[in-house]
């Protein structure tokens, strides 16, 4: 069992389908028992290299969020996503695509026609109270290269390594890719008040968390999540014979406690209860129904906004229905 009191962690992947008989699989580090956030970061989905033509790519039609940011990253491919708010962007690999939902939103992800290989990561930031009801919006970013001996780097929330991201967070972040030669060893100055995250996608690395007192070691191959408590100075990264591709991602701990149920994230299971009346009402009138209330004949939360979260348009596809409610009370988290 992992010891949540560690400064370094290891947190391995599970398998999660996104859906349909020719599912997309992805590899989820973000949340798990052993740990919920890294910093404001509150959820992390890896995947690919796939097939498209086997997988059938990513096609999620709208389906809604509140309190939170999503990040879009991408190795190969190229992603197509619309929203209610009005934005429509694609997003290739070294771009960012960040959507803030705040109050509310909703919006499709598909891959286009012309990929064939589909491959990145699918992140999530948690809005801290004071911003949980901003109005929704969206940013698209290309971070230029910053090159060093035997690294490259892409710095696309936050700052590190010299660069810094115009994009704007709630809280302190940091989010960059990084690409080592074999045998590269970087050294990073940190911030000791950010946790930090470090998931490889190719090759491997070596960890190393250096603090005041003393320093740690941690070994990552593909896949895994490194955690790195707060309290480090610096983290020194050593890749190994194959060179590495990884995602280091940082914040400062939002100190909040939160409840992720769905694609919502609040402070108390009545926000995410009325997110998800308002979200079947919006459903209903355009004629989607509640599948599950209808066959649980369980009642259900009146919605207080039934247009809160609007429809893209267009749209190919009807929106996703929420899952049931949950018969237990949501109860929250802060780990």
């Amino acid at each position: 069992m992992t010891d949540p009191n560690r400064t370094l962690q290891l947190l391995a992947p599970r398998e999660v389908p996104l859906g349909g008989l020719r599912a997309m699989t992805v590899r989820r580090t973000l949340p798990q028992r052993a740990r919920s956030f890294i910093g404001a970061w509150c959820f992390l989905d890896h995947y690919g290299p796939d097939d498209v033509s086997r997988t059938g790519g990513m096609d999620v039609p709208a389906h809604p969020h509140i309190g939170l940011q999503t990040v879009s990253w991408l190795f190969a491919g190229e992603i197509e996503h619309r929203d209610s708010a009005g934005f429509h962007a694609f997003v290739r690999p070294g771009e960012l695509n960040l959507m803030t939902a705040g109050h509310g939103i909703s919006h499709s992800e598909r891959s286009t026609d012309g990929t064939t290989v589909l491959h990145g990561a699918q992140l999530w930031i948690a809005l801290p109270k004071h911003a949980a009801n901003v109005a929704p919006t969206f940013a698209h970013y290309e971070p230029p290269l910053a090159h060093g001996p035997g690294w490259i780097a892409q710095v696309f929330l936050g700052s590190v390594l010299g660069s810094t991201s115009p994009i704007v967070t709630h809280s302190p972040l940091l989010g960059a890719e990084l690409q080592l030669v074999p045998g590269a060893v970087l050294e990073i100055d940190v911030a000791p008040a950010f946790e930090h995250g470090i998931l490889v996608d190719s090759g491997s690395v070596a960890v190393e968390r250096v603090a005041v007192a003393a320093a740690t070691t941690l070994e990552l191959v593909p896949d895994a999540l490194g955690f790195a408590a707060a309290g480090a100075n610096l983290l020194r990264l050593t890749a190994g014979e194959a060179g590495a591709r990884l995602l280091l991602i940082g914040g400062e701990p939002l100190g909040e406690q939160l409840i992720m149920w769905w694609n919502f994230l609040g402070r108390d299971h009545e926000e995410i209860m009325r997110a998800r009346a308002d979200w079947q009402a919006q459903l209903a009138a355009v004629g989607v129904s509640d599948p599950s209330g209808e066959a649980s004949g369980r009642s259900q939360p009146l919605a207080s906004n039934p247009e809160r979260f609007g429809l893209p348009h267009p749209e190919p596809a009807p929106p996703l229905p929420a899952p049931a409610a949950p018969v237990a009370r949501l109860i929250p988290r802060q780990q």
